[in-house]
């Protein structure tokens, strides 16, 4: 048994020689099927291939869906934080503006009282002859009116006698000093100065020594 097929076999291999030799282009059997399972091979190869590729775009799909999400959401928290901080301006605004407003009325409310003194004192004065006690009378007011700035931080710049100094005075005039310790000085003050908190609300206009 062995024998006959040892036989074949070798039947076979001279089959293929003398059908090679007679077409030397003509394939054997394991050619062809080698050829076959290259194909084949190569085929699954280019499935895998493909199939990886639709894996990473499909990834890459996923990845542009979150991306466009969290754009979106980051877009919309934006959006409320300018319209918070826009109603936030609104509102300062409006605050400081009434702030504004109420001091200037408190302000003025309070020196109400003030004319209220002076038109009484006016009217006083139509019935009293002597010139002293209507000087007194307005010596009261003036004195209450000068309380009521320096409560609300007004106070009157110190001049006459004093150095000559620019943040704080305004020359109108320049006179001959009587002596070396005038010059340079405040000889008069025509017309007071006054600071608000310490910054100058007017300054005061003098006369200096040269």
């Amino acid at each position: 048994m062995a024998k006959e097929s040892h036989n074949q076999h070798n039947r076979n291999s001279e089959a293929e020689e003398k059908l090679h030799r007679e077409n030397p282009d003509t394939e054997t059997l394991d050619d062809v099927q080698e050829a076959s399972d290259e194909v084949t091979s190569e085929a699954e190869d280019s499935e895998e291939a493909t199939g990886g590729e639709l894996a990473d775009m499909e990834a890459l799909s996923r990845q542009l869906l979150d991306a466009q999400a969290q754009v979106e959401k980051e877009k919309k928290e934006y959006l409320f934080l300018m319209a918070e901080f826009d109603n936030f301006r609104k509102r300062t605004v409006k605050e400081k503006s009434e702030l504004i407003k109420n001091a200037s009325e408190n302000a003025l409310k309070g020196l109400l009282p003030i004319v209220d003194d002076f038109e009484r004192g006016l009217e006083a004065s139509l019935h009293v002859d002597d010139p002293a006690e209507v000087r007194k009378g307005m010596e009261l007011i003036y004195q209450k009116l000068i309380k009521y700035l320096e409560q609300n931080g007004v106070k009157a710049i110190e001049s006459t006698g004093k150095p000559f100094d620019a943040e704080l005075h305004e020359a109108i005039a320049m006179v001959p000093a009587q002596d070396e310790s005038q010059k340079g000085m405040v000889i008069d003050t025509p017309t007071k100065g006054y600071t608000l908190n310490d910054k100058v609300l007017r300054h005061a206009k003098v006369v200096v020594g040269q």
